[in-house]
């Protein structure tokens, strides 16, 4: 059985982690709220845009894009959204394991064909084990995500697609749903199916038709609308995925510190009982060895 300071010791040691992860707990909640404020206010905006967008391909116009083309996948670009740090439970091993999986998809094409953009430090290091065609470095996304930032990556991968440098972009991330809820996502990206946003499943989620009334003019024209306009929901798509990501990512993150402190309370609670134990049975022995020798 330890001896009395070395429980002592221990308790002390876990009251000193506690606080830690107490502290941690307490930063990722503040983060969480700024993320989830961050979120909110980008909603109405990407709502209303993918609103304007379905209320155009709702019409009876045509509309043909190079964002659209569908052809043989020859070469893959995946875009993969992790954490630059640790201590946020299976966030980022999930990531990993789902990366595996759609580069195991693709493994026909050879690796030099499937293009990873990893976003995030953690994923940078595992695509660096992975042996694959890492492009470039994006840490700098996942701290505070800028629309300006994602607007750069999102032109690289319409350019790299247009040009037919790739012929399928596909995004890895966590969706933010709730506190204690993080979807492990993996969707196209490019081409953009324009018949499913039509149908009103824009953003993930169903929603009702409304009544319009086509007899109306655009200026210049449709297609030239169109055409501005699915560039600026492709960028907000990859805008959306970093914010949902972060979010996700001190959501994790939180709920990893509540489990490590209430586990922490409990290894408390078993310590003080065995430090009891011990010091009570510690009593005991000295008071038999007492009355042993005055019976002497």
């Amino acid at each position: 059985m330890a001896s009395l300071k070395e429980v002592k010791n221990r308790i002390s040691s876990v009251k000193s982690t506690r606080q830690i992860t107490s502290a941690m707990k307490m930063v990722a909640s503040a983060k969480l709220h700024k993320a989830q404020g961050r979120i909110t206010s980008m909603l109405p905006y990407q709502r209303k845009l993918n609103e304007i967008l379905t209320n155009f391909l709702r019409t009876e116009t045509s509309f043909e894009s190079a964002y659209t083309a569908r052809r043989e996948v020859t070469r893959v670009a995946i875009v993969v959204c992790s954490s630059n740090s640790s201590l946020c439970g299976a966030y980022n091993s999930n990531v990993a394991r789902l990366l595996e999986k759609t580069l195991a998809d693709y493994s026909h094409l050879g690796k030099e064909n499937i293009l990873v953009y990893p976003v995030g430090k953690k994923i940078e290091e595992a695509v660096k084990k992975m042996a694959c065609a890492k492009q470039g470095s994006y840490q700098k996304l996942v701290d505070v995500p800028a629309y300006a930032d994602a607007y750069q990556l999102a032109g690289e991968l319409m350019a790299n697609f247009a040009e037919q440098r790739v012929d399928r972009v596909e995004l890895i991330y966590h969706h933010f749903k709730s506190m204690g809820s993080q979807v492990l996502t993996r969707e196209d990206y490019l081409p953009i199916d324009l018949s499913r946003m039509a149908a009103g499943t824009a953003d993930g989620n169903t929603t009702t038709a409304r009544g319009f009334n086509n007899d109306y003019i655009v200026e210049p024209s449709v297609d030239r609308v169109l055409a501005e306009l699915l560039p600026m929901v492709l960028c907000q798509k990859i805008y959306t995925m970093l914010l949902d990501s972060v979010t996700s990512e001190h959501a994790a993150r939180m709920l990893a510190m509540q489990a490590a402190t209430d586990n922490a309370d409990d290894l408390i609670q078993e310590l003080t009982i065995q430090y009891n134990k011990t010091r009570q049975q510690s009593i005991t022995n000295e008071l038999l060895d007492i009355i042993g020798g005055s019976m002497k």
